[in-house]
């Protein structure tokens, strides 16, 4: 039986407006933007400002620093800070007076949120959400932070600052001190734009080669978790599926057991996990410990379309069933409940709604009971799903996790309780959805949608993935061919294009339409997968090798990026060099074999020094090495 298309998919736009109809106390400028993250902040009494000259103006104009907070609309401990700091009209009053404040959507303008997430890490504190800063009248970074509690903590005997008291030291600083501030923006500036070209040294001359991919994978290894998978001992742990496809392409070349069971015991350990929606299907963000069974409930869609790719790449490999159930049932997620009325893909799920964390996916002894009413088929649910035991999840809620695997038998009783416990679930409150359409997000799911539906035989799935890409090449690209990084609407508008693109959107969408054209041999998705790189290369390629995150009419910043690390997705250059490969493989062109080369070379100092730094170059410059070799 099929799910109807549930009531999240109104615009969370809509939802805010109708929540706010009762004319609310506090109103800022974000209540004319089109981000749902935004928007969410518009009635805070904060004085938010969006990014832009606006704001730095008013900074520069009355003398004062800026406060920047970046964050997104799915993320929790975003919503706990602003419970907690932005909604009180105390701290409010402390922000307005003596800071500009800018609240950033770190998706809508990535490569704001990545400079500054540069700059603490330059600092020498890890990044994360809510990125908290202080910046200069023109943007240059003095301190920073995360997630600040509003009042001082005392942890292990150690009082922890709260963000009352971090704001009160900027001020008191900035009134006593000014000079040490300008001089300490400039030395964080000059740090970030060092850590930012840490790498790219031109008198460093690495030859890219096969040591590179070998050192990458020997660094995974060493790494690899063998009880729980994944790598690293400690929790947490997020999917990366960069580092899983390397070694999946590795695993096949060299017909390596040991690769093939890393893989495999990390993809059974996360499908077997609470990372992994039992119920509805899907991936949440990443689990906070080791065993994948406490997950940040947020679902993003970049997480799933790779990970379809990756799943689907090992069920063509095994034909192992939970695999196929994990491409089936999110396949029918992302359809349910992603996928806007025009076939592209929504952004993310909240991962709080009712106010707490995870509320809408976990249940109480209670509620399991109320559903499933058939005493033996409770029993086979609690003790099949993890839930004859003691809570997992805040000493009260059971997360559901395959304790042991569903056998052929019993599958018609769990598809005919899965349906019951999904129809429960979904007359609870539901979590947000960001309506937003990121073109570089969409070109990861149409990838995995397509490889996925291909590897299952469902022509549907390979259909949507290119209704889809339709709807990105006409709606999101201008007559010379440019991109878009972002299609949403404002309140009381319609949706458009917003913001420029990015590298990221070109290379991504380059790598769902060269998917396209492998799954149905169609030469309209080659044809324009060239175009689109062509116009990539005119705008972002830097003759000293490599591609620039920004084309030059973008908004210049105090440093311009060139990634150079894959994390839980592959960066710009990895995924360029990835589609040059492939379209010098498809169309013999030499240009896109140079360019390939150049970036490999660019890059092969880095590789050297952070060899599973760049895991999906490593697995580019394989598959460029096999077809140089042929």
């Amino acid at each position: 039986m099929s799910l109807a298309r549930p009531a999240l998919l109104l615009p969370l736009a809509m939802c805010l407006s109708a929540a706010f109809a009762a004319e609310p106390k506090f109103a800022n400028r974000l209540a004319k933007e089109s981000s749902p993250y935004l928007l969410h902040h518009a009635h805070n009494p904060v004085d938010w400002y969006p990014w832009g000259e606006e704001a730095f103006a008013k900074a520069k104009r009355e003398g004062k620093l800026v406060f920047l907070s970046s964050g997104y609309s799915s993320c929790h401990w975003c919503h706990v800070m602003e419970r907690e700091s932005f909604m009180d009209e105390a701290v409010a009053a402390l922000l307005n007076q003596h800071f500009v404040c800018i609240k950033l959507d770190r998706e809508e303008r990535p490569e704001v949120d990545h400079l500054y997430l540069t700059a603490l890490n330059a600092m020498g504190h890890n990044g994360g959400w809510p990125l908290s800063m202080f910046l200069t009248a023109d943007g240059k970074p003095i301190a920073g932070g995360t997630y600040w509690p509003r009042e001082d903590r005392e942890i292990q005997s150690q009082t922890v600052a709260g963000f009352k008291t971090i704001l009160q030291s900027v001020i008191d600083v900035h009134k006593q001190a000014p000079d040490n501030i300008r001089k300490t923006a400039e030395l964080r500036a000059a740090q970030t734009r060092q850590l930012l070209g840490s790498g790219l040294n031109p008198a460093v001359s690495v030859e890219p080669s096969r040591a590179l991919i070998d050192a990458a994978v020997e660094q995974l290894e060493a790494t690899f978790d063998s009880e729980f998978g994944g790598f690293g001992a400690r929790g947490p742990k997020f999917p990366r599926p960069p580092l899983l496809q390397l070694l999946q392409s590795e695993a096949a070349r060299k017909k390596s057991p040991a690769l093939d069971r890393v893989v495999h015991t990390t993809l059974e350990k996360m499908a077997r996990g609470g990372i992994y929606d039992h119920l509805g299907g899907g991936f949440h963000r990443y689990s906070v410990d080791r065993t994948w069974t406490v997950p940040h409930f947020e679902k993003m869609l970049y997480d799933n379309g790779q990970l379809l790719e990756v799943y689907a790449r090992a069920y063509q490999e095994t034909q192992r069933p939970l695999y196929k159930a994990v491409l089936q049932d999110t396949l029918a997620f992302v359809d349910r409940e992603m996928t806007s009325p025009d076939g592209a893909f929504y952004t993310s799920l909240d991962a709080d709604s009712s106010g707490e964390e995870g509320r809408f996916y976990v249940w109480t002894d209670d509620e399991l009971a109320a559903v499933v009413k058939d005493a033996a088929d409770l029993q086979w649910i609690r003790s099949t799903y993890g839930a004859d035991d003691l809570p997992n999840f805040e000493e009260q809620y059971h997360i559901l996790v395959l304790a042991k695997p569903v056998t052929e038998n019993d599958e018609r009783r769990w598809q005919r309780i899965k349906q019951r416990l999904l129809e429960a679930r979904g007359k609870r409150p539901r979590p947000s959805l960001d309506t937003k359409v990121l073109t570089s997000w969409n070109g990861q799911m149409i990838a995995g949608m397509a490889f996925a539906g291909h590897v299952l035989g469902d022509a549907q799935a390979v259909q949507r993935a290119g209704r889809a890409a339709e709807f990105l090449l006409k709606t999101v690209r201008d007559r010379n061919g440019r991109l878009f990084h972002s299609y949403a609407a404002a309140p009381g508008e319609s949706a458009k294009p917003r913001v420029d693109g990015y590298l990221d959107d070109y290379t991504h969408l380059v790598h769902g339409l060269l998917t396209l054209h492998e799954v149905t041999g169609e030469g309209r998705w080659l044809a324009e997968a060239k175009s689109v790189t062509d116009t990539m290369v005119s705008l972002f390629h830097d003759n000293a090798g490599g591609f620039y995150f920004t084309a030059a009419e973008h908004e210049l910043l105090f440093a311009r990026m060139k990634d150079q690390y894959d994390g839980v997705q592959p960066c710009g250059n990895s995924q360029a060099a990835a589609n040059l490969v492939r379209l010098w493989r498809k169309t013999g062109d030499e240009n896109y074999r140079k360019l390939a080369e150049e970036t490999f070379r660019t890059f092969a100092a880095s590789m050297d020094n952070d060899p599973r730094g760049l895991c999906a170059m490593a697995a580019a410059l394989g598959e460029f090495l096999d077809e140089v070799s042929r």
